[in-house]
């Protein structure tokens, strides 16, 4: 069976599904899933060098917003 963002088991009722990949270099770039939906990607072209982050309404699910942080420049 398929299950929310390729995770190998469903959640439990009342919990999100989530997967969040790290990059490799510059050959595979970072991903974050939420509930079956993709909301950082290279193919979406909304992830940075450093850390990317999602910000979720933890009641809703909703995607209020999303950015990254460079850590490498400073």
């Amino acid at each position: 069976p398929r299950h929310k963002c390729g995770n190998q088991k469903s959640c439990p009722q009342n919990y999100f599904a989530f997967r969040i990949v790290s990059g490799a270099a510059n050959v595979v770039g970072p991903s974050i899933c939420f509930e079956g939906l993709i909301l950082m990607s290279s193919i979406k072209n909304n992830i940075g060098r450093g850390l990317n982050i999602a910000l979720v309404n933890g009641t809703t699910g909703q995607l209020l917003k999303t950015d990254s942080f460079d850590m490498y420049s400073g």
